[in-house]
């Protein structure tokens, strides 16, 4: 058992919690909680090292869980260190340190009806969070991030995914070559793709544009929006309609917004 927050790992395992260039290093990221560590599990992913203090009283989940684990990638730790490592009030009862998946855009699967969420330099960890459950719920097939974006990685944007970050591709497409190339490629296999954006000046409302092709949503930062790149990648420009004092939507809500109006339209008639 450790006890020692010297420990080499336990110091890798904060590093991993606190600083993104030791994740991007290491290539692993840090998780805590119910819904993450259910989720890395479910969806396969390669949990390095699962954190616990046997000593303590565990759930017929987390036994469960422990029990599923090689031994070679359990982390026995005591109480003290246990509670050092986590990043709530009181501490979880499981933490993990899981590997990342690779930014390979084969990793989208290119179907008839794709849709893809693109965002452009998200800033802020939570609402990237909120905005991968969000597509993950509406049915997405991935979430594309170009640019000088949050990580997403952070803890924060793990923990706002609420397990979302595992279920679906998430991929970082820093180079805009490798998105013009990827596009390319889907265009050339589906016959078809298009890139909506949303803007305040465009004439066409989000509903009256058709959506039930391939299509990838593209969703600019929180506060300046699309960068001008993407002037010339998008293929058509829609507006969400507004009727309060508000002038602009939260990222998250317009991503919400534009993905199940694309799955209304998609939905069998009925």
């Amino acid at each position: 058992m450790i006890t020692s927050l010297k420990n080499d790992k336990i110091k890798l395992v904060r590093a991993l919690a606190e600083e993104r260039r030791e994740r991007n290093k290491h290539k692993l990221f840090f998780i805590e909680g119910v819904a993450a560590i259910r989720a890395a599990y479910l969806y396969d992913w390669d949990v390095r090292w699962l954190i616990y203090c046997p000593e303590s009283e565990h759930t017929e989940w987390g036994l469960e869980v422990i029990a599923q684990t090689p031994l070679e990638a359990r982390l026995e730790v005591n109480e003290y260190v246990l509670t050092q490592l986590s990043d709530r009030e009181m501490a979880s009862e499981l933490l993990a340190v899981v590997a990342q998946r690779p930014d390979d855009l084969a990793r989208v699967p290119l179907k008839d009806d794709l849709l893809v969420l693109l965002l452009d330099r998200p800033g802020s960890p939570g609402n990237l969070g909120s905005t991968i459950r969000s597509a993950d719920a509406l049915g997405a097939d991935a979430v594309l991030i170009t640019g000088h974006a949050t990580d997403v990685y952070d803890p924060k944007t793990v923990r706002a995914s609420i397990g979302s970050l595992f279920a679906l591709p998430v991929l970082r497409v820093p180079e805009h070559a490798a998105l013009e190339a990827w596009l390319a490629s889907a265009r050339a296999t589906l016959g078809r793709v298009q890139v909506v954006a949303t803007s305040a000046h465009a004439k066409t409302p989000l509903y009256a544009h058709d959506l039930t092709g391939p299509t990838v949503v593209a969703i600019g930062n929180e506060t300046v929006g699309l960068s001008h790149y993407f002037e010339t990648l998008c293929d058509a420009y829609v507006t969400i309609p507004m009727y309060g004092s508000a002038t602009s939507f939260n990222a998250s809500v317009a991503a919400s917004i534009f993905l199940y109006e694309a799955r209304r339209q998609r939905a069998p008639k009925v």
